[in-house]
C-alpha cells in the first residue's frame, strides 16, 4: 500500500534543472543515470508515476524508487547508486593471485590445446583445479568473477599485441645516419635557390609488393538517390594476378620514379635505378636510401653498379626500419588514394593505373620531410 502514497511534488534550482537536462541528453553518462535524469524530469513536469513510467519507458516500481530517493536525499543521491556491500568478499587474495598466475601463461603450458585463454577457460580451470590448488573459494568461480580479477590487474590473456624486437645490432647507428641524410637535405633545401643546380641529390627507393589486380564479376551501381547512398559492389571478383610498385621519392623537389613489374628481381631493380640515373644531370652524385633487399645487393645490381662509378651512393635503412624510409609515406599516398578500392579489368589496366595515378603526383609534386629530428638526441 505503501507504493500507492502520493508524493510530494519535485522543486529543481535552476542549475539542477541544467544538469539533468545535460544529462539526459548525453550519451557518454551510464545508461542507468540518463534514465533516472529522465524520470526527475518527466516527474518535475508532471508529478503522476504512471505517466512518468510510461514517457520513460519503465515499469512504476522504477519510478517509485527514483522519486523516493530524491524527496529523502536530494537530487544527486537519486543519480547514482548507494554504495552497499552484502557480504565480505570470499575469494581470498591467494587465490586471486593465483588466478593471474595462471592467466599470466599459455593454456598449452597446462597441457591444453589452446595458445590463449578466454574468460569462460579461465573460469572452468580455475572451479576443475582450484580445491587442489588449495583456493576453495574460486570452486564456484565463473566468467563474471574471472573478469573482475584480471580487470582489476588490467590482464586481457585473451587478446595479442604485436610488437618488432629489433634483430639489428647496428640499428641506432643506422638510424642515426639515415636521420642525419634528412637533415641535410631538410637543411639543403632551404638554403637552394630555386632552380639551381645541386651535385647531390637524396632520393628514397622502396617496393610495394602484393598489389592485386581485381576484376568484378558485375558492374558496380552508381549512387542513386534513395537507392544507393554509396557505389554498390558485388560481392564476388575475379583474381588477375598481382603486381610490384618499385617506386623511389625525389626528397628536394618531390619527383616520383615508378615502374610497375609482375615480379621484383634484380632486374627490375636495375630498371629503377637507370629511370633514375636518366632524371638527373650527368655529373651529381645520387644518395639512395633503401633496404637490404635482395635485389639491392644482389650481383647483378653490383654488375649495373660499377659501371657508373660514383654515380650512386647507398644509405641502408636498419632492418625492420621501413618506417624510416619516406618511401613509405609514398605508398601510403598511393594506397589512400588512386589504389582505394580500384578495381580492373586485367593486369595491364591495373599497370596503367598506376603509371596514371604517378603521373597525377608527379603534376603537384609534393616535398615530403622528416621532422622528428629529436630522434637524434637519443
Amino acid at each position: 500500500m505503501a507504493r500507492r502514497t502520493k508524493r510530494s511534488p519535485l522543486f529543481l534550482k535552476d542549475d539542477q534543472l541544467q544538469t539533468l537536462n545535460k544529462i539526459s541528453r548525453t550519451r557518454i553518462s551510464p545508461a542507468q543515470e540518463i534514465q533516472r535524469a529522465r524520470i526527475l524530469l518527466s516527474y518535475y513536469e508532471n508529478p503522476n508515476i504512471s505517466k512518468v513510467a510510461k514517457k520513460v519507458g519503465v515499469v512504476r516500481d522504477t519510478v517509485y524508487k527514483c522519486i523516493d530517493k530524491a524527496l529523502e536525499m536530494g537530487v544527486e543521491s537519486a543519480l547514482k547508486d548507494l554504495y552497499h556491500r552484502p557480504k565480505e568478499p570470499t575469494i581470498t587474495v591467494e587465490a586471486k593471485a593465483w588466478l593471474v598466475s595462471i592467466a599470466c601463461s599459455k593454456p598449452k603450458d597446462f597441457g591444453m590445446a589452446a595458445e590463449l585463454w578466454t574468460q569462460k577457460a579461465l573460469a572452468d580451470y580455475a572451479r576443475k583445479y582450484a580445491v587442489k590448488a588449495g583456493h576453495p573459494s574460486l570452486k564456484l568461480a565463473g566468467k563474471a568473477t574471472v573478469n573482475r580479477i584480471l580487470k582489476k590487474q588490467t590482464l586481457q590473456p585473451h587478446k595479442v599485441k604485436y610488437y618488432l624486437e629489433k634483430r639489428d645490432p647496428e640499428f641506432e647507428s643506422k638510424m642515426k645516419e639515415v636521420l642525419l641524410v634528412y637533415k641535410e637535405v631538410y637543411m639543403q633545401n632551404d638554403s637552394q635557390k630555386p632552380n639551381s643546380i645541386k651535385q647531390l641529390y637524396t632520393v628514397c627507393v622502396d617496393e610495394k609488393p602484393g598489389v592485386q589486380a581485381i576484376a568484378n564479376v558485375a558492374p558496380d551501381l552508381p549512387p542513386q538517390p534513395n537507392q544507393y547512398s554509396q557505389i554498390a559492389r558485388d560481392y564476388e571478383y575475379k583474381r588477375h594476378g598481382t603486381a610490384s610498385i618499385l617506386a623511389g621519392i625525389d626528397l628536394h623537389d618531390g619527383h616520383v620514379f615508378a615502374r610497375v613489374e609482375r615480379r621484383h628481381r634484380s632486374r627490375e631493380f636495375i630498371g629503377l635505378l637507370k629511370e633514375i640515373d636518366a632524371y638527373y644531370p650527368a655529373d651529381a652524385q645520387i644518395r639512395v636510401i633503401l633496404d637490404n633487399h635482395s635485389s639491392h645487393i644482389s650481383k647483378e645490381t653490383r654488375e649495373y653498379l660499377a659501371t657508373r662509378p660514383g654515380r650512386f651512393v647507398y644509405i641502408h635503412t636498419p632492418t625492420h626500419g621501413s618506417w624510416l624510409n619516406l618511401a613509405e609515406t609514398l605508398f601510403g599516398k598511393m594506397a589512400r588514394t588512386f589504389l582505394r578500392h580500384i578495381r580492373v579489368s586485367s593486369w595491364e589496366e591495373l599497370k596503367e593505373r598506376i603509371l596514371l595515378g604517378v603521373r597525377e603526383i608527379n603534376e603537384h609534386p609534393v616535398v615530403h620531410r622528416w621532422r622528428k629530428f629529436e630522434l637524434l638526441e637519443n
